[in-house]
């Protein structure tokens, strides 16, 4: 298999470095479907953001080394990163979410490589602590999912969406992703389009969507969705659906916590059971 960067190759080598650094710290542990799975991917020129269950791991493309951040020596409120984002000025925008356990939210995070600043629903206009997804735009703009609503924040302003003012048919929004054309996907009760004017939802009465319960949305170079879903990973070309499931596929899992679609169009798909990698 021949990739045309090194992303791929990075991913999969985290994989081996966080388990060196957890066991290192628990040598109980052995199972990295355990606790410490990855939930979501971020690249930075040469460095990525890697965020699990257990923290922040910022490794280095070039020699591999890598960083690792948490509560314990960070600005991080909890080790549980649902989501990371990197703007146009490359500050880091996390998302710390523990959905499972206590269904806990800590908020918005800036990281400007110094300072670590939380926004909140209390000192801000987040709509709620509970982040789920975090999209930065080519115009600048944050897009941020929370489990009550939509914010688009351009750093000082916030602009609110959910099921009263928008097309959005549930105020819980699981993910966004943005197209090459700027259009928004949205997981929120089925697969929701907006293009900054209109609305327009996908689920499961009018489209090939399986479920109208989705966790996770990626965008690859030809504008083809890959949608996971309770029932497996649904991609949409804009015309057809595909389900893939454990059945019809090389998928482990039918839970995906994340997917990332490198610069060679390869899906890097993160499952409670690891990493698959797709070069459909």
């Amino acid at each position: 298999m021949n990739f045309k960067n090194n992303t791929t190759l990075l991913l999969l080598s985290v994989i081996t470095f966080l388990f060196n650094t957890i066991n290192a710290q628990n040598p109980k542990w052995l199972n990295y479907s355990c606790g410490k799975s990855i939930s979501a991917f971020a690249e930075e020129h040469d460095r990525m953001w890697v965020g699990t269950t257990g923290g922040l791991v910022e490794p280095d493309k070039n020699t591999g080394s890598a960083t690792f951040y948490n509560k314990a020596n960070s600005g991080l409120p909890c080790n549980v990163i649902s989501s990371i984002a990197i703007d146009k000025n490359g500050t880091r925008w996390i998302g710390v979410f523990q959905s499972w356990h206590g269904f806990a939210g800590y908020g918005l995070i800036k990281f400007d490589g110094t300072s670590w600043t939380t926004y909140n629903s209390s000192n801000s206009g987040l709509p709620d602590d509970r982040v789920t997804s975090i999209v930065a735009d080519n115009d600048g703009y944050l897009w941020i999912g929370t489990v009550n609503g939509m914010a688009k924040f351009d750093g000082t302003n916030w602009t609110i969406f959910n099921t009263s003012n928008s097309g959005l048919p549930w105020n819980y929004v699981t993910s966004i992703a943005i197209d090459e054309n700027g259009t928004n996907w949205i997981g929120s009760g089925g697969l929701t389009k907006f293009d900054g004017t209109n609305w327009t939802g996908y689920n499961i009465d009018n489209s090939g969507l399986p479920s109208n319960e989705l966790s996770t949305i990626a965008v690859d170079k030809n504008g083809t969705k890959w949608i996971d879903t309770v029932y497996g990973l649904t991609v949409f070309d804009g015309t057809n659906w595909l389900t893939y499931n454990t059945s019809n596929s090389g998928l482990p899992n039918r839970y995906v916590s994340t997917i990332v679609i490198d610069e060679g169009g390869f899906k890097l798909i993160g499952t409670c059971c690891g990493l698959l990698v797709n070069n459909y």
